[in-house]
């Protein structure tokens, strides 16, 4: 387990490949799982061997862990802070200017960076070579060969060395071994082995990153059992995911591979209220608005983005394994359910907060509560109810008045004055991912009460999160 707290300087993340290869002379499982449990062991003896080398990403440094924190180049000792090293570290500034790694980089914020590292093996050693010898033994057996792909992180405190650090990385990825042998025998079927995977996931504090071996291709439906114990093991809550692969921890330093734009309000500042408090969106979701997916759905698909933006939610939060619908999806769902015609499907017509709750329970089967403001101005007296919402249950609401569509992500609100901010992402933008612009132009914000029509009516629809791990 790690720990992410105000103490953690740097963050230090191990990957790398192990050829895993044992050869199976008989089909006795016991003989198997013996064959298999050597492997691993001899594994382990690799990486604690003197052969192990970690070589940092985008620098020059390599380190050799098991031969006193050795390193080169040779300004780096094993008494080096851990944090010193980003001084190696090239930024993209940097490589695509040619300049030299050993450029300082300037100093980022207080939060704690991450410094990858490959696992990497040494093959030759200095020395005479001697003459290879060849034989040749014909033996009929079952060999095995996979690729394990090892990932380990620790946590360095401002004041560990390089050699502090190698202790902690070579104790993470000799149990972490033991971890992927233990998973491996449980999931035998046969002579097959199934590839054993580590996911990180990051808890509520203070119990930080935890990391959790999986067997690669049982789905999540599966691990029903293994989730039920890492939740009694943690202490956490029964009625909400933890350890699905959905929740898995994001670095900050591994872009998004869709495109999308994840929490954008983060960069906001919360207003001050008299006596007021804030109540937000739990966990991450993507921003989605006109003109994203090669869709052209400017002036028609607000109501659509916002629903996306919901089911963004539910997908990134483990709850639902289905991909985020796309707007023809979505109206053959409403047709589905007996709401709209057959011709409803590919054309630019409409949808509001009770479209959305249909197609929430027919695609994802979830509930949902309807709130109805018989005009704009009521909103302000809803504070309760939303607070209480994202209190309880943190989704994202969507809300429809007029002829426009909202996402609320949270408010900030006064139980003693009534005042109330609200936090929109509004899917009417049609630019690029751009966060500052988004930010500063208000496309994600927080208003005021005079944002909504003040005459018009409102359906706001409160997905309801379903009480599962």
């Amino acid at each position: 387990m790690v720990v992410v707290d105000s103490e953690t300087a740097t963050v230090l993340r191990v990957k790398g490949l192990l050829e895993f290869r044992c050869q199976l002379d008989g089909t006795d499982e016991q003989l198997v799982r013996n064959v298999i449990s050597r492997t691993f062991e001899t594994l382990r003896s690799q990486v604690k061997s003197e052969s192990c080398v970690l070589a940092v990403s985008d620098s020059p440094v390599i380190i050799w862990p098991n031969k006193d924190a050795y390193a080169t180049p040779e300004e780096i000792t094993p008494s080096t802070l851990c944090e010193d090293m980003h001084q190696w570290i090239q930024a993209d500034e940097q490589e695509s200017s040619g300049k030299k790694s050993s450029k300082k980089k300037s100093k980022k914020s207080s939060v704690a960076s991450v410094i990858n590292l490959r696992l990497m093996t040494e093959v030759t050693k200095p020395g005479p070579l001697s003459a290879p010898i060849l034989t040749k033994t014909v033996l009929k057996s079952h060999f095995v060969s996979v690729t394990l792909p090892l990932d380990c992180v620790v946590c360095t405190g401002r004041s560990d060395t390089i050699k502090d650090a190698c202790e902690q990385l070579i104790e993470a990825l000799t149990h972490q071994l033991c971890e992927m042998e233990k998973v491996t025998l449980q999931n035998m079927k046969g002579m097959t082995l199934l590839v054993p995977e580590p996911v990180h996931f990051l808890l509520p504090e203070p119990k930080g990153l935890v990391t959790v071996v999986y067997p690669v291709g049982v789905p999540d439906s599966q691990l029903v059992a293994q989730r039920k114990e890492l939740h009694q093991q943690f202490e956490l809550p029964d009625d909400r995911p933890y350890f699905r692969r959905a929740n898995a921890y994001h670095f900050p330093n591994e872009p998004y591979k869709d495109g999308y734009l994840r929490n954008p309000h983060l960069a906001l500042t919360h207003p001050t209220l008299d006596n007021g408090k804030v109540y937000l969106v739990q966990g991450i979701y993507s921003y989605h608005h006109y003109m994203q997916d090669r869709v052209d759905d400017n002036g028609w698909g607000c109501a659509y983005r916002s629903l996306q933006t919901i089911c963004s939610w539910f997908q990134q939060q483990g709850y639902v394994e289905l991909p985020v619908p796309t707007h023809k999806e979505i109206q053959q769902a409403l047709v589905d359910v007996g709401d709209k015609q057959a011709s409803f499907v590919g054309s630019r017509q409409w949808i509001g907060s009770i479209e959305v709750q249909a197609v929430l329970s027919h695609l994802l089967g979830l509930t949902s509560k309807i709130l109805f403001v018989s005009q704009g101005a009521e909103l302000a007296s809803k504070g309760r109810e939303l607070a209480n919402h994202f209190l309880t249950e943190g989704t994202p609401v969507m809300i429809g008045g007029g002829v426009l569509a909202h996402t609320i992500l949270g408010v900030a609100w006064s139980e003693t004055t009534g005042q109330i901010r609200y936090l929109i992402l509004d899917p009417h933008y049609t630019g690029a991912e751009d966060l500052q612009v988004i930010t500063d132009k208000g496309w994600c914000g927080w208003k005021g009460p005079d944002f909504w029509d003040q005459t018009a009516y409102y359906n706001l629809c409160l997905p309801q999160r379903p009480k599962v791990i």
